[in-house]
């Protein structure tokens, strides 16, 4: 078993209009010091899915079934004092906007020795020394300063930096990151995956990046899951993923990102956009947007699993 285990996980919200799966069954596993990349549109589950990892999801959302395992022991049976001990500490999150999780009126430096003093006794003075190391290990300059500093004192890469410090201080086995670099300007968000990398290779963590635009994890991601409304359509080594997809809709992704033979002319984009998850078409919800799709895809496609990959497609790219 590896660090994480997550099988047939489904997280449902209970509207008037009826019942949303906004994570429809999904599965996958990720080892330690190993990179997982969740890519897809907006409204794919993506979100909800680290949500529901952290056991976060809000009224009326819920989780409505599966197993999610943590170093063997089974997180959907945790107590919420469990949840207390392991947030923040084993399992840290990273939110698109860092002003989610930073306190507006606490120094920089007070909130991350909270982070550390909550779960680990030791003296302030040992805290903020493991918080500076943190802050110049997210490639923070002057970091003694820096402490000294409220977050709208600095600016968004700065912001997302201390959330990611905040994130490693207490040497957590698993980070989670909700799309922390989509607000960022490109030569930060360069800065912040290589750190990201050097993180994983050597500590050990496990990290899930969590992002829409496949440009961002193929340079950082071991394996990718593509999800689209709620489920994941394919999933694999993300190297043989981005030269051979399989499944339509990561081939739509794939050739909406813009490279040096496009230049000048105007992007691909998937037509259509995503159906709502309260109107999802029979069968396989890509079917409407897809140029491959027949009568057969009006039902579910079942998973079809080869060695490391995986996919739901009954006409996969490299068959027809």
């Amino acid at each position: 078993m590896g660090l994480l285990e997550v099988k047939n996980l489904v997280t449902e919200f209970r509207t008037p209009s009826g019942t949303a799966k906004a994570v429809d069954h999904i599965s996958f596993s990720l080892g330690a010091g190993k990179v997982l990349g969740i890519v897809g549109e907006s409204g794919s589950g993506k979100s909800v899915t680290a949500y529901s990892l952290m056991n976060l999801v809000d009224p009326p959302g819920h989780i409505a079934g599966g197993e999610v395992w943590f170093k063997g022991e089974n997180l959907r049976a945790a107590s919420k004092q469990r949840w207390n001990e392991l947030r923040g500490d084993r399992i840290a999150m990273v939110f698109q906007d860092p002003m989610m999780s930073l306190n507006p009126v606490m120094k920089i430096g007070d909130q991350l020795s909270e982070t550390l003093l909550i779960h680990h006794r030791s003296k302030r003075s040992s805290a903020e020394k493991i918080v500076e190391n943190a802050l110049k290990r997210v490639g923070i300059p002057a970091p003694v300063e820096r402490m000294r500093a409220y977050p709208h004192e600095l600016s968004g890469g700065m912001r997302q930096r201390v959330a990611i410090a905040n994130a490693i201080v207490n040497q957590p086995d698993l980070i989670i990151a909700d799309e922390p670099t989509t607000a960022l300007d490109v030569t930060i968000q360069a800065q912040i995956l290589y750190e990201m990398r050097c993180l994983t290779r050597e500590s050990g963590t496990a990290l899930i990046w969590i992002t829409h635009d496949l440009s961002v994890v193929k340079d950082l991601a071991d394996d990718i899951c593509v999800m689209y409304a709620g489920r994941i359509v394919e999933q694999g080594p993300v190297d043989e993923i981005i030269e051979n997809p399989r499944h339509p809709y990561t081939r739509g992704l794939i050739d909406s990102l813009p490279h040096a033979g496009t230049r000048g002319k105007r992007l691909y984009s998937i037509p259509g956009s995503t159906p709502p998850l309260l109107s999802l078409p029979a069968g396989c919800a890509f079917s409407p947007r897809c140029t491959r799709a027949t009568s057969r895809c009006n039902t579910v496609p079942p998973v079809f699993a080869d060695d490391a990959r995986a996919h739901r497609c009954f006409h996969p790219i490299d068959t027809l």
